[in-house]
């Protein structure tokens, strides 16, 4: 079974998270700097885009 979800719903999801409980870490400054570009679609979405789709076929492929 293939579950497909959308990048702006997960970092949305994992955004409102790390605001939730306040995490001021690394991983959550990623996870809203990430999640900004995929809702601003600003120049620098088109290589972000790549970086991610590239991330996530590589785990693909691991499992």
């Amino acid at each position: 079974m293939i579950l497909n979800i959308s990048a702006v719903l997960l970092f949305g999801a994992a955004s409102a998270f790390a605001v939730k409980t306040k995490s001021a870490g690394s991983g959550a400054a990623l996870v809203l700097f990430l999640f900004g570009f995929f809702t601003a679609g600003t120049g620098a979405y088109e290589p972000i885009h790549n970086l991610v789709e590239a991330f996530a076929a590589a785990l693909n492929d691991i499992g």
